[in-house]
């Protein structure tokens, strides 16, 4: 649920996080396919009156109506502008919603599942470019401190790293101070001159301009999305920056998720197991891309065609880069859309 300028910001925004949803379950061997969900909130900055309150519990019951039309083909979760709670409300008018409350019989908040695998890929990072996945003395700026990044920023913290943060809320000073960490501006945590930068809020920071101005050697964070366009992937190789793929990275939710979603029901211990596999992916992913001379985004997209077409499901157009590449690594996959 976001406030969009326009249904047509609203459509792109869908198509975009849904691309990368189908990327995230591909690369992560699930038995899911892609999809993704928009409602058009209202415009927070509106005064209260014009807002008309009861009008997000309709939305998100109208949103209900709609999954259930589509009988099953698409299960809905939580994701930014909603809540568990939210899942609940939606659940009163289908069945085909996950991440309720645990009480509920849900598997919860996916976010710490998130934060997880983001902290799992950020010491993988580490021990490729430094040659150890220990976070002491490593200095991490993380732009973005919502459920997701809060709790990475608290992991980092907690496994002895130097921490710079921010957020455009300037009431998540609170959590920089409880966690020692230096508070710096939005655009200086970019520049800052760190070991690792974890973009956590929303995506599109990484452009040909922005990644020139980068200080890390590391980008590995939440944000979906995060390059402007596939172009940027070789601007930050040809840096020597290593960038991690987001739709590796964030997929701790979905994983979590799809335990929720299995015949034998919710097992944290097994999510946990499947989230922390994340770092195996993403090894696999840089070690490939390293052997072939390309930036990761392209060995993650071959392993992500690969498991779509075992599936049988052929890869959208926007899913392939535009110069040719090796054919895709050796593997199975029980993956299908």
């Amino acid at each position: 649920m976001w406030h969009y300028v326009d249904a047509r910001a609203a459509v792109r925004d869908a198509l975009r996080l849904s691309q990368a949803m189908t990327l995230k379950s591909a690369v992560a061997g699930l038995p899911l396919g892609g999809g993704k969900g928009v409602i058009m909130a209202p415009d927070p900055a509106a005064p209260a009156r014009n807002r008309h309150r009861g009008r997000r519990a309709d939305a998100l019951r109208d949103f209900g109506d709609t999954v259930e039309q589509l009988g099953g083909s698409y299960i809905t979760a939580e994701d930014v502008g909603t809540s568990s709670r939210d899942m609940q409300l939606i659940a009163s008018a289908t069945s085909h919603v996950s991440g309720l409350s645990r009480r509920h019989g849900g598997s919860g908040d996916p976010s710490p599942w998130t934060a997880l695998g983001v902290e799992t890929a950020i010491r993988v990072s580490c021990e490729h470019v430094f040659g150890t996945p220990s976070l002491e003395r490593r200095t991490i700026a993380i732009s973005g401190l919502g459920n997701v990044g809060g709790r990475v920023a608290t992991a980092c913290a907690k496994a002895g790293a130097t921490l710079l943060v921010t957020d455009i809320d300037p009431r998540k000073r609170a959590l920089a101070e409880s966690l020692s960490a230096r508070w710096v501006q939005p655009g200086d945590a970019l520049t800052a001159p760190v070991d690792v930068f974890a973009p956590c809020a929303l995506g599109g920071l990484l452009d040909h301009e922005s990644v020139m101005r980068l200080g890390a050697p590391i980008v590995v964070g939440a944000a979906n999305n995060q390059l402007a366009d596939d172009g940027v992937a070789d601007l930050l190789a040809q840096r020597g920056v290593l960038w991690a793929p987001d739709f590796v990275v964030n997929a701790g939710g979905i994983i979590n998720i799809s335990v929720e979603l299995e015949p034998g029901g919710y097992d944290a211990g097994r999510a946990g197991r499947l989230v922390r596999g994340i770092g195996e992916t993403l090894r696999r992913i840089v070690d490939d891309a390293a052997a072939r001379g390309v930036p990761p985004l392209d060995a993650a997209l071959v392993l992500a065609r690969q498991r779509l077409a075992e599936a049988g499901s052929p890869a959208p157009r926007a899913f392939v880069r535009a110069r040719p590449r090796e054919q895709p690594p050796a593997g199975a996959s029980h993956h299908r859309p």
